[in-house]
């Protein structure tokens, strides 16, 4: 029987599995996103129930040989809030990205510990600012570990590198290629071979959220644009439930909050 003791983990989602146990999506580490069956979890009694929460850094010990792997034993880590509000969803949507783009038992500590950044700054107490730019940085760190993002300092077809003045589009299915006039989404050279710069740094999620801060405010939303596209792409769908639930919830606010014109979704 393989066991794992005191590993570093989030909790990505979780449903039921009996009466009284749930089946939990966790994000590891070291062995990536693993299924374990928290027996008794329902049980107000439970040890599991006050601690497996998302958003929450967590030390989880587990056993079997099976897809489905058994929880010891779970421990929260301690030091950090649970996010709210605007920030909260954002943490909501980063977990649905995992589950979609991410294989069972397949490691990506790099990701890892990008993610357990970006949770860091929602959770953090002036953390709205920050929000857009820290998803952005996140979905870029996460479609490169799936090797969902060409290279951004050179054109994907035919290798040719940036002109620093020039637009370039970022696309599903042909990468990073030239502008063209129709194209209402694009980035500078110069912006994308920053962007390139800073994952490519030791300490690539807040170099690239800092890159991604450092944009004009229209290079940052067109920047959003291709990178919403892209995830669509390659999650398969056309609108990810938490980001139609980000939708649902603006369209809700007060008639007098719509009429002064609400925020962007991050």
């Amino acid at each position: 029987m393989k066991r794992v003791a005191h590993e570093p983990a989030y909790v990505l989602h979780h449903y039921d599995w009996s009466e009284s146990s749930v089946i939990v999506e966790a994000f590891t580490r070291a062995h990536g996103r693993v299924a374990l069956v928290a027996k008794g979890a329902k049980r107000p009694s439970s040890n599991f129930r006050p601690v497996l929460l998302p958003l929450q850094p967590l030390s989880l010990s587990w056993g079997g040989d099976a897809e489905i792997r058994t929880l010891k034993s779970a421990e929260w880590g301690g030091g950090q809030v649970m996010p709210t509000g605007e920030a909260l969803l954002s943490g909501y949507y980063a977990n649905e990205l995992l589950l979609r783009l991410l294989a069972r038992e397949d490691a990506h500590p790099r990701l890892f510990d990008a993610y357990a950044a970006l949770v860091q700054v929602l959770a953090s107490e002036h953390a709205e600012p920050l929000v857009a730019a820290a998803l952005r940085a996140f979905e870029l760190l996460l479609l490169r570990e799936t090797g969902h993002l060409p290279a951004l300092d050179a054109q994907t077809l035919t290798f040719a590198p940036l002109a620093a003045e020039a637009s370039y589009r970022l696309v599903a299915e042909g990468g990073l290629r030239a502008a063209h006039d129709e194209d209402d989404s694009w980035l500078m050279g110069s912006h994308w071979q920053a962007l390139a710069a800073a994952m490519a740094d030791a300490a690539p999620f807040l170099a690239t959220l800092h890159a991604v801060a450092g944009l004009p405010t229209d290079a940052r939303t067109r920047l959003r644009q291709q990178l919403r596209a892209l995830l669509h792409y390659h999650c398969g769908v056309g609108t990810l439930r938490t980001r139609q639930l980000m939708m649902d919830l603006q369209s809700l606010q007060a008639p007098s909050t719509r009429s002064k014109g609400a925020a962007p979704l991050p």
